[in-house]
């Protein structure tokens, strides 16, 4: 180790140095350790280097290491920064020339619009030029056209009559319509008002005038949805709306027609015995002693023999007789009108349906769609129940008239008994009264019999019959049904009474599910 005052001590190796200087230094430094002694550069023999200097001189061999290895790195990256230096100088150049590329466009638009505003001025000259001469123009046709009216005016007024709109008014046409009306006047209020009410007048009074078109249009309607099941149960067979449509008016026409053979001759055969046991009747009646006395006192056969000697009577007569013949064909009438209406609604239902529920809005389409569809679907299910409770009252009279002996008269009461049970309320009633009238003309224990018959089986219908079969169509309760009834058959008669009771179920169903489940969310 040198001194620390000695100028010409070692400087330690920079990192300029090469390896090989460096394997000298540590050669030089393994003599010096061999021989004892170091000598400096300059031939001047040093002191001897001791050990603890060997790690400092490792150290020194090490950071000139890395020192080059950082002098090479930061050569990398200055060839790096100079390339990116060619790279972002050329892309300079191509923004320079694209900036001049975009001047000269600029350039060329400024002086395309300056053209179109020339243009655009000269045209606005031409325009004010054009609109001077027409306006002048127009001026002198005002004039030429007042001339011409004034001049043809006596001639046009003869003839004015028999011109067209169009020829009286060809620039106008129907005219231009005037300022609305100030409604918040009272005299144009009460007008309006008036008018309104003299339009439902009128209208009420031709509802009146169509009540029975509108009463047939209700029935083939009521008709059609009761039917609509059968028709959807031939469709789920497999069968195409428009052939089950088919085979559902055609089974309604087969049983429309066996009801008229099973009751014409029926009533045919009354009236022909009636005519003929009229005479023995009354020979009856002459030979009858308290007939006899009863005639002395009010001389009722003398009075009923001038009754029939009457001229009048064959005119009153001939008068019932078209009567008659008028009440039966206008029930053909009314009965055909109803089947093709029947046919017609039964085929388009569906569609009717979508017509009518597109008049909904589409917020509330769906559920108005649902409901409808269940109120349809109580419609015919009460049909369909209300035919199957007829039915079962029919089928048990012709069982019951059979064996009490009225086999002439089975068939038709039994079809009277069955249109009868449609009639809510008193239709077993009439059924029953009709079927033992006809048992007393037979005999007197056999209108018993049909009577006591009757009573039981209205019982057993309301009570056990009725109640299983049509507690699936309609839920309503038993005061609701006879109110029900009740106004319909003041309203419409038979015919609002038929339909009173699915009415009646349809409107509780409504009230069910919209005002009570807005009541319950309230």
């Amino acid at each position: 180790m040198t001194p620390s005052g000695d100028d010409n001590s070692t400087a330690p190796p920079t990192p300029d140095d090469t390896p090989a200087s460096t394997e000298q230094s540590s050669g030089a430094q393994a003599s010096g350790d061999a021989t004892g002694q170091s000598s400096s550069p300059s031939g001047e023999t040093t002191e001897p280097v001791s050990a603890t200097d060997v790690p400092a001189a490792a150290e020194l061999v090490e950071a000139a290491r890395e020192v080059k290895a950082a002098a090479e790195q930061a050569e990398t990256a200055a060839h790096h920064a100079a390339e990116s230096a060619d790279q972002a100088q050329g892309a300079a150049e191509q923004a320079d020339d694209s900036a001049t590329l975009a001047g000269e466009s600029a350039r060329e638009s400024v002086t395309a619009a300056d053209r179109a505003e020339d243009e655009a001025d000269e045209a606005g000259a031409a325009v004010i030029a054009a609109g001077a001469a027409a306006g002048k123009a127009g001026g002198s046709a005002d004039r030429a056209e007042l001339a011409a009216r004034r001049a043809t005016a006596v001639a046009v007024e003869d003839d004015s009559d028999e011109l067209l709109i169009d020829e009286r008014h060809p620039d106008e046409g129907m005219g231009k319509p005037g300022p609305p009306l100030q409604r918040s006047n009272p005299f144009v209020f009460g007008f309006f008002a008036a008018l309104g009410v003299l339009v439902a007048w009128g209208l009420w009074n031709a509802l009146g005038h169509a009540r029975s078109v509108l009463i047939l249009l209700l029935v083939s309607m009521f008709i059609a949805v009761g039917l609509n099941p059968l028709v959807e149960w031939f469709m789920r067979r497999g069968l195409k709306r428009g052939l089950s449509v088919g085979v559902v008016f055609l089974l309604v026409i087969l049983a429309v027609a066996g009801v008229g053979f099973a009751i014409v001759p029926v009533v045919t055969d009354q009236i022909n015995g009636l005519i003929k046991n009229a005479p023995e009747w009354l020979d009856l009646l002459t030979k009858s002693k308290t007939l006899n006395e009863l005639n002395d006192r009010y001389q009722f056969i003398k009075k009923a023999q001038e009754y029939i000697q009457d001229p009048a009577l064959a005119q009153r007569a001939f008068g019932g007789i078209l009567g008659v013949g008028k009440v039966v064909a206008g029930a053909l009438f009314n009965t055909f009108t109803i089947l093709i209406l029947t046919l017609y609604f039964l085929a388009s239902l569906p569609s009717v349906k979508r017509a009518a529920y597109s008049l909904v809005p589409r917020s509330r389409r769906n559920r108005v769609a649902i409901l409808g569809d269940e109120v349809l679907t109580r419609v015919g299910g009460y049909v369909s129940g209300q035919f199957t409770v007829a039915l079962c009252a029919g089928v048990f009279m012709f069982i019951f008239l059979e064996i009490v002996g009225l086999r002439d008269y089975a068939v038709a009461l039994a079809i009277v008994v069955m249109f009868c049970a449609f009639i809510p309320m008193v239709g077993g009633l009439i059924g029953v009264v009709v079927v033992a009238l006809i048992g007393f003309t037979d005999g007197l224990w056999v209108g018993i019999a049909c009577l006591i018959y009757g009573i039981v089986y209205q019982q057993i219908e309301n009570y056990v019959v009725a109640p299983r079969i049509m507690r699936r169509a309609v839920d309503i309760p038993g005061a609701v049904t006879v109110i029900a009834a009740l106004l319909g058959g003041a309203l419409l008669g038979v015919v609002g009474a038929l339909l009173a009771i699915p009415s009646a179920a349809a409107i509780l169903l409504i009230i069910r599910e919209v005002w009570v489940r807005k009541a319950d969310a309230s």
